[in-house]
């Protein structure tokens, strides 16, 4: 057997089908995000300053001084490691104060960290599951990649429901009746769409019809509530949600995820689940940054009020440009493609014609026929890299020939500037001059 040629069969089997992932070589600039250095591959390439528009750092807080000088401290007094798994090298003080912090920001009395979201929804959705008695998953259809893999892993019958439909979610909860164990697995905000989950109304069927919830957060903590516990806060539902699981890796701008629900499953998570019993945790400096991250939002809405501001700014002027922005109630930015071989032409031009950086998002991540880029406006973003921004758009979509829409404006909040708030992308650009 021709064991390479095999692998190599696959990778070409990606390619043909426009599936094949390029990962840009980028050198972030913590001082000045959001601009990076691109180093283009080939050893005849000269590194550009490009700016990012696609990065889950969705407050910035990757480079803020006080994260920053936590990390730093850390590192310094413990070292770079964490020495090996928490069951074996015991847990080191920094995960234990971010663990209090976790706990705290969700009102919830334990919380459990994990090395990754993805690790802590297959880890958490699967551990709760399987120690249920003939539980019954109940999973949104768009639910992500680590939450369809820790229903696979939980062993347990599934059944899925239609995307936030709260009537189709009834009907199966009716079938299964009152007695049966049940968990409701679901998402605060869908990042492809950018679309939010009805929680307070999946929150009263599960009281309804005895079923226990767990709530994915990860692109919704420290972005959204008063103190940055997502949406839950914002709706005021989190003492209704059974289990919360989130990220440090977008909004707190580190790395890790957790979970956030009652003393006695959290135990039962760390006692039973494997992806956290023999994983290495997460090093000091790491879990340092990430407590700092989360204490410095549940006081600072600065972060938070510019983030939206910016995203607002850039679905108006892309729409009033014409483009096809996708409009939601938040922060993400999907402008449709629809082409697999077009959005990934569209990304390499952005970047090589106009020094800005958006990856192309084609299938799996979404269903064929709804390719995009993804864009993610930041507090750190400005008026000038929107009116830059819808520019070099404009001129990607007319050198690959794709379509425009009837310009049109997504509105902004009547508390806008009023300059901002009726511009139109050529006055947008005159502004930013």
């Amino acid at each position: 057997m021709d064991y390479e040629a095999i692998f190599h069969q696959s990778v070409e089997r990606l390619k043909m089908e426009r599936r094949y992932r390029v990962f840009a070589d980028l050198e972030r600039d913590a001082a000045r995000f959001p601009y990076a250095m691109w180093r283009p591959e080939g050893q005849d390439k000269t590194p550009r300053e490009v700016v990012i528009w696609c990065s889950n750092d969705y407050l910035a807080m990757g480079g803020h001084p006080d994260v920053v000088k936590a990390v730093t401290k850390a590192t310094q007094r413990h070292g770079a490691g964490a020495g090996g798994t928490r069951n074996i090298s015991g847990t080191h003080h920094p995960i234990v104060d971010l663990e209090h912090e976790l706990a705290d920001l969700h009102g919830k009395e334990a919380s459990l960290v994990f090395t990754s979201g993805w690790i802590s929804n297959l880890a958490g959705i699967s551990t709760i599951a399987s120690l249920l008695p003939d539980c019954l998953i109940l999973s949104d259809e768009l639910n992500h990649n680590s939450m369809i893999e820790g229903v696979r892993r939980s062993g347990c019958e599934k059944q899925v429901w239609r995307h936030n439909d709260v009537a189709h979610l009834e009907e199966l909860l009716q079938q299964a009746g009152q007695e049966r164990a049940k968990l409701i697995v679901f998402e605060s905000l869908y990042s492809m769409d950018g679309d939010i989950a009805p929680v307070a109304a999946i929150a009263d069927l599960a009281a309804k019809y005895n079923a226990m919830t767990y709530i994915d957060e990860v692109h919704a903590v420290g972005m959204y509530g008063a103190r940055g516990a997502g949406i839950c806060e914002r709706d005021g539902v989190m003492d209704r949600i059974d289990v919360i699981e989130g990220t440090l890796a977008k909004g707190f701008g580190n790395m890790g995820g957790y979970i956030a629900a009652s003393a006695s499953i959290v135990d039962a998570v760390r006692s039973y689940a494997p992806s956290f019993i023999f994983t290495t945790a997460l090093p000091p400096s790491v879990a340092a940054g990430a407590a700092a991250a989360v204490r410095h939002l549940k006081t600072s809405q600065g972060e938070r009020d510019q983030h939206q501001k910016m995203a607002r700014m850039t679905k108006h002027a892309l729409s009033a440009a014409g483009l096809p922005v996708m409009d939601n109630p938040s922060h993400i930015v999907p402008l449709m493609v629809g082409d697999a071989e077009k959005c990934k032409q569209a990304s390499d031009l952005l970047l090589e014609r106009h020094g800005i950086y958006i990856q192309p998002i084609n299938y799996p991540t979404v269903a064929i026929g709804t390719e995009r880029l993804r864009i993610t406006p930041t507090p750190r973003h400005t008026q000038a890299h929107v009116a830059e921004l819808v520019e070099a758009v404009v001129d990607v979509w007319t050198t690959l020939g794709l379509p425009f829409t009837q310009a049109s404006i997504i509105p902004l909040r009547r508390d806008e500037p009023a300059a901002v708030a009726q511009c139109t992308y050529p006055e947008l650009k005159r502004a930013a001059e």
